[in-house]
């Protein structure tokens, strides 16, 4: 798995969106947000967006996004049995590009 993006003296933990709000602990599995990018060739791929705080979450995805905080060295491991082939971390997302 690739880490895009990554600065070469990375943070210590990461912030990654999931698809819902984790509420016990009851079950130490979170569904990650997968994003469907252009890779190499314009072959589509899924990345997993992840971000060095929770402010710049909240600045790309809008207060309401839930989140999770892994420790950095942990995400590769974490997204393993994911079909994600990728972190892209702090991505600038566009809405309604034309």
């Amino acid at each position: 798995m690739d880490f895009s993006g990554t600065p070469q003296r990375g943070p210590e933990f990461l912030v990654l969106p999931i698809m819902r709000e984790v509420r016990g602990p009851a079950d130490d599995t979170v569904d990650v947000t997968l994003v469907p990018v252009a890779g190499e060739g314009g072959q589509e791929q899924l990345v997993a967006l992840a971000f060095t705080s929770v402010p710049r979450l909240v600045e790309a995805m809008g207060e309401r996004q839930p989140w999770v905080v892994l420790p950095t060295g942990e995400v590769g491991d974490a997204l393993r049995d994911s079909e994600a082939r990728a972190v892209l971390v702090d991505p600038q997302l566009v809405v309604n590009a034309e």
